[in-house]
């Protein structure tokens, strides 16, 4: 397949196959699959493996890309059964757009190849120790699945809010020695509604820690708020 080796036509490829991809995991899961699941993000994976992989002797595309995303997703399975006393966690709460725009493919399929498929437990000591920080704030990891925000403008709010933390060391510093946010100076500084910095308060400190902090695996997953800081 020559998209294989143009970068451009290839996530366009992938994008005109996102009902394939979603219909193959639900296939194989048995259960509905949106974009947000981890489950898509390891068929997604596959699926660019099958465009770069195939070979025309091979027969039908669509049949090998299928088999492709069968096998991973049972890969999947098995280190999920392996790892099932461990934390379960939803690292998709921070991410940005409820919907998949085709410039967000590539990045899908990154973080699809170095989370999904991590032969150690790095993401599990990242979430437990990022864990322990939220709890000096007095909330959990698992409470960010509530209290993140969902509509896209509140999203990018709170981007600017995370963004306005780590460029000023002083208010880093305080919030870490208070272990609460300076609302007030917030709200002054970036103009933004004080109830939506109260109502994420939660969402802005874990943002800011793992971005902040040393946690290369978590950090895939704010993708967007690290383009932001990095403009």
């Amino acid at each position: 397949m020559e998209i294989k080796n143009n970068p451009e036509k290839l996530d366009r490829f992938i994008s005109e196959h996102k009902k394939f991809i979603l219909g193959c995991a639900y296939k194989h899961t048995k259960r509905y699959i949106t974009v947000s699941d981890d489950e898509y993000s390891v068929a997604l994976a596959a699926f660019s493996e099958a465009v770069k992989s195939f070979e025309i002797e091979k027969g039908s595309f669509l049949s090998f890309a299928e088999q492709l995303i069968g096998r991973r997703l049972v890969d999947y399975f098995r280190m999920q059964k392996k790892f099932s006393h461990e934390i379960q966690v939803d690292p998709h709460v921070f991410e940005t757009d409820s919907e998949e725009d085709t410039e967000d493919v590539p990045i899908r399929i990154m973080v699809a190849e170095k989370i999904s498929y991590q032969p150690d437990d790095s993401l599990k000591y990242e979430i437990e120790a990022a864990n322990k920080v939220f709890g000096d704030f007095g909330f959990r990891f698992y409470d960010l699945a509530e209290c993140s925000p969902k509509a896209k403008k509140t999203k990018n709010a709170c981007i600017s809010v995370v963004k306005y933390i780590i460029n000023n060391t002083d208010i880093l510093k305080e919030i870490y020695s208070s272990k609460q946010l300076p609302i007030k100076n917030i709200e002054k500084n970036t103009k933004l509604p004080r109830k939506i910095i109260e109502r994420h308060r939660k969402y802005i400190i874990a943002a800011v820690e793992i971005l902040s902090g040393e946690y290369p695996f978590l950090s895939e997953y704010m993708w967007t708020i690290r383009k932001e800081l990095n403009k």
